[in-house]
C-alpha cells in the first residue's frame, strides 16, 4: 500500500508540473495520461539519481501517435526544461 500511494502522489505532481510540447501547445501529462507511468518508470530508476532517472524513464515511455501503430519515445516530446522540471521534481521527491 505504501508503494502505491508513493506512486499516486508521484503521479500528481507529475500530472501538473511536466508536458509535452507540440508546436505551441502543452499538453501536461496528466491530462495525457501519461503521468502514472512516468511516475512508474522514476521510481524504478530511482538508484539512477535525479537526472538520469528522468532521462532514463522518458526513454522507456512510448507515446501512441494517430491509431497507435506507430509511438514516439515520450523525450522526443518534452523540452529540455521539462526535463530539468522532472529532475527538480525526483529530486524533492526522493529527498522524501
Amino acid at each position: 500500500m505504501d508503494s502505491q500511494i508513493r506512486i499516486s502522489d508521484l503521479e500528481n505532481i507529475i500530472s501538473e508540473k511536466v508536458f509535452i510540447k507540440i508546436e505551441n501547445w502543452n499538453l501536461y501529462l496528466g491530462d495525457a495520461g501519461l503521468a502514472r507511468n512516468l511516475a512508474i518508470e522514476c521510481i524504478s530508476n530511482k538508484d539512477q539519481g535525479p537526472l538520469e532517472a528522468a532521462k532514463k524513464s522518458l526513454k522507456a515511455i512510448n507515446v501512441k501517435v494517430g491509431d497507435g501503430v506507430n509511438s514516439i519515445p515520450l523525450i522526443n516530446l518534452i523540452t529540455k526544461s521539462q526535463i530539468l522540471e522532472l529532475e527538480d521534481v525526483l529530486e524533492s521527491f526522493f529527498e522524501n
